[in-house]
Parts: C-alpha cells; sequence; structure tokens
C-alpha cells in the first residue's frame, strides 16, 4: 500500500489522505474562495504521482493548470515558508481534456446506443410524446438488429408519412 498522501498543511498540522481508503467518488463544496479548486488540484496530483487516474469535471477550464509545472511567486513562496514547505518542486501532471465537440481536446466518443433514450430525451428536452416516440424508434431498432450510432442513424433514410 502507498504511504499517506500529505493534502493540506497548516504551519502547526498536517492532514493526510491514506490511499487505501479514498472514496471512488467525491464532492468538494464551499463558498467562493475557499479553496475547492486548490483542494481538488491537489487530490488530484498526489492520487496521479502515486499511478491511480483521475478524473474531474472542468466546467470553467479552472483545473488544466495542473498539466504544467508551475511557477513560483511572492505570494507562494511566503505561503509554503509560512507551513514549512522547504521541498517545493513545481511539476506536470498528465492530462486528457475532453471535449464534447471534439474542436480543442479529446472528442468524446458516444454513439445514440450508448445513451439510451431516457439520456438522450433528457439531454434533447423531449417532451413526453416525444419522449415516446424515441423510446419506440430504439424498440425498432433493437428488434431488428440495427445500430443507432450517431443522429443520421437516429433520422433514418425511411420516407415520412404525412397527411
Amino acid at each position: 500500500m502507498s504511504e499517506p498522501l500529505l493534502i493540506a498543511r497548516t504551519p502547526d498540522t498536517e492532514l493526510f489522505l491514506l490511499p487505501g481508503m479514498t472514496n471512488r467518488h467525491g464532492l468538494i463544496t464551499g463558498a467562493t474562495g475557499t479553496g475547492k479548486t486548490v483542494t481538488l488540484q491537489k487530490l488530484a496530483e498526489s492520487l496521479s504521482e502515486i499511478g491511480v487516474p483521475v478524473f474531474m469535471a472542468d466546467v470553467k477550464g479552472d483545473l488544466t493548470g495542473v498539466a504544467q509545472a508551475g511557477t513560483a511567486s511572492e505570494k507562494l513562496l511566503a505561503r509554503l515558508k509560512n507551513i514549512g514547505v522547504n521541498d517545493w518542486q513545481p511539476n506536470a501532471n498528465p492530462v486528457v481534456v475532453w471535449d464534447i465537440f471534439g474542436e480543442k481536446g479529446h472528442p468524446v466518443r458516444a454513439t445514440v446506443s450508448d445513451l439510451g433514450p431516457l439520456l438522450l430525451a433528457r439531454l434533447l428536452n423531449l417532451n413526453d410524446v416525444q419522449s415516446g416516440v424515441l423510446n419506440i424508434i430504439f424498440r425498432i431498432a433493437d428488434d431488428q438488429g440495427l445500430l443507432l450510432l450517431d443522429f443520421k442513424d437516429l433520422a433514418g433514410d425511411y420516407p415520412v408519412h404525412r397527411r
């Protein structure tokens, strides 16, 4: 088992996390300016250093800084001295930025079938009738062994009969 991970420190207290006792999921909450982002960065960096893969949702882009080694500012050096850290070394961490649009990062790849009718209906904000039709489409595709890979497959090339 890995050594305890130092995740927080004050001038007189150190807080460690036992790697074997970490949860598979976590939630960090708090008011603006309370250190949520820094806490998450430190947890991710520490877990990454011992080879634990970390997945973090980063809607605002605050966490991508862990991909590059940091730089020492006067404020940082003063804080490190205050809490007794004398051996700080900036490190870069392995990062893959997933991009739902596939434009600026690694594309997220999920088929329409992977999403399923319930999640897809929620994502598209469908009403009850539309959701029902979507469920029927999925059922027909399943019954006929058809793959629904993308929205083109979902729309199909079937004639639409109108009155």
